[in-house]
């Protein structure tokens, strides 16, 4: 989305008082853009669905794709597997997310089975599936609640099946999280965020979006039942793991 009226600038003008981020329209008009210019390997961890669903996902499986915004991950996946390679579920508390979603999904891959539905991931009943994608969702939800949603999610898994977890990270030493953090705004100056823009973002996260450490996530992961887990990508204080529930 290249468009200048698609392009992130919610934050580019100064404000009296930074409110609390949501995912409001304004976020939803420009999230696309957003999230390539803010989250460091958005792309390559979305490129990788295809290969680790035809490498762990049984033909004809069920994916559960939680917090799912525009539906990015289901395209990425109906892009590179046959349309009988699996059924897709996209779950969104954000209606106006949802409703965009499910437009895309169906313009995009009219052939396949792909469903979007507005809901809560914390008390969603889940049914049986092979493969569930978290990406950058559960840095949302309290951090009290993360523990009780990891092991519904590992409940609903098949035996064989797997979850791939992506988050924004914090690392256990302060200088190495501080040298990380930098180096991320870093990032978003060379993707056209000004400094305003990046102070403002960061006021209105605060209390919004509290990152683990890479040890909290595996930890949390062998309490919820899983016999492996190991962290497959990272890019500067952003990763994916995968979790693996036993055949």
């Amino acid at each position: 989305m290249s468009d200048a009226s698609y392009r992130d600038a919610i934050f580019s003008t100064p404000l009296d008082r930074v409110a609390s981020f949501s995912f409001d329209e304004r976020v939803v008009a420009c999230f696309p853009d957003m999230i390539r210019r803010s989250v460091p390997g958005y792309g390559q961890i979305l490129a990788m669905l295809g290969p680790l669903a035809r490498r762990h996902l049984r033909h004809g499986g069920h994916v559960y794709d939680l917090g799912c915004s525009l539906g990015a991950a289901g395209l990425a996946l109906a892009g590179q597997l046959p349309v009988d390679a699996f059924h897709y579920t996209g779950i969104d508390l954000s209606p106006t997310m949802v409703e965009r979603a499910r437009q895309t999904l169906k313009e995009e891959c009219p052939g396949h089975d792909m469903t979007v539905i507005e809901g809560d991931i914390r008390h969603q009943a889940y049914d049986a599936s092979g493969m569930i994608l978290l990406n950058f969702t559960l840095q949302f939800l309290d951090p009290m609640d993360r523990d009780a949603v990891v092991a519904r999610l590992f409940e609903a898994l098949e035996p064989g099946g797997v979850l791939i977890l992506s988050e924004k990270i914090v690392a256990d030493d302060e200088q190495d999280n501080a040298w990380l953090v930098e180096r991320y705004h870093d990032f978003k100056r060379a993707n056209g965020y000004s400094e305003l823009e990046i102070s403002q973002k960061r006021t209105a996260l605060e209390n919004v979006l509290v990152p683990d450490s890479l040890a909290a996530h595996h930890a949390r992961l062998e309490r919820a039942g899983f016999s492996r887990s190991l962290t497959w990508f990272q890019y500067l204080n952003f990763a994916s793991l995968i979790a693996f529930k036993e055949a």
